[in-house]
């Protein structure tokens, strides 16, 4: 087995997150004025920050947006990385790996049958690490959807075991994303209903082997209760949170109620405004606000 990356950024922020109980927000980005947000709002929060993009990106005018994205991570004064979330087939992931830009990739084989699955993570992990780029895997199954990935919506969910994350541990990935009953998208009239008990089992098994991070840190878990919830998670071990329309949502609501009012430079302007000052509540929910001098990038 290749050995594990030593000098990558994502893997020195959320290193740092977990050794420190803070949480680095993943923010889920498709466009030049999310990165431009994200990164302002990481630089007035002195906050490390991953840019997080879908195969959309790569895709999409075949991966420029991907190169800005790590010219605005490498530019940044405090710690950015950029990170693939649920890459569902072994050629994007050697594609994206090979174009270069990504410091991490979530290698996500979950619709496969679970040794295929256990088989292709390992392949694929190799092929990452060989080229300097940590992975993330979910054992498990965590419902719901998201822009670019495979509707999972109808698939039973299945909740990670300790045995589970170990088996996922042995392909040699660098982040685990456990089932506990966080969901993609929306949580429903209930809300979030997790499993602590589940996520502490987890915690215990693997501390020390990988880190913990949280997909599904929606608007219903995380943005009306000032980060209570977040912390919560955290204080379990959770070390990077994925949000999207948390952002994502005031941005679209912003270019629909002012397209063809104003002019489109000031529309993306004060569109990357609404962008920025969201960004910026997310960093104060997850306490990564004023953590950029306690990561040691390489």
């Amino acid at each position: 087995m290749v050995s594990k990356p030593t000098n990558n950024r994502a893997k020195a922020i959320v290193d740092a997150a977990a050794a420190g109980g803070w949480c680095v927000p993943a923010m889920c980005l498709y466009n030049l004025e999310g990165i431009i947000a994200s990164v302002r709002a990481a630089e007035a929060k002195k906050s490390p920050l991953l840019i997080q993009l879908f195969p959309w990106a790569v895709e999409y005018a075949d991966g420029l947006l991907v190169h800005a994205a790590a010219e605005a991570a490498k530019k940044a004064k405090v710690p950015v990385a950029v990170h693939m979330d649920h890459c569902q087939s072994p050629e994007m992931v050697k594609r994206a790996a090979d174009l270069g830009g990504f410091d991490g990739i979530m290698v996500d084989m979950s619709h496969y049958e679970k040794e295929e699955n256990l088989k292709l993570t390992t392949e694929l992990t190799e092929y990452c690490h060989a080229r300097g780029i940590i992975t993330e895997a979910e054992p498990g199954r965590i419902n719901g959807g998201e822009d670019g990935v495979s509707d999972t919506a109808e698939l039973e969910g299945i909740l990670t075991t300790p045995e589970q994350a170990q088996q996922f541990i042995s392909t040699g990935i660098d982040w685990l994303a456990p089932a506990y009953g966080n969901v993609h998208g929306k949580y429903g009239p209930k809300g979030p209903q997790l499993q602590y008990d589940r996520l502490k089992s987890i915690r215990e098994s693997t501390k020390g082997q990988v880190e913990l991070v949280l997909h599904g840190a929606g608007m219903e878990y995380f943005g009306t209760d000032n980060g209570k919830l977040i912390q919560e998670n955290v204080s379990y071990g959770i070390a990077k949170a994925n949000i999207n329309d948390i952002v994502n949502g005031p941005y679209m609501d912003y270019v629909q109620q002012n397209a063809g009012k104003v002019g489109l430079t000031k529309l993306i302007e004060e569109a990357t405004s609404v962008m920025q000052k969201e960004t910026e509540k997310c960093m104060d929910w997850c306490k990564s606000s004023g953590q950029a001098g306690s990561v040691k990038m390489p």
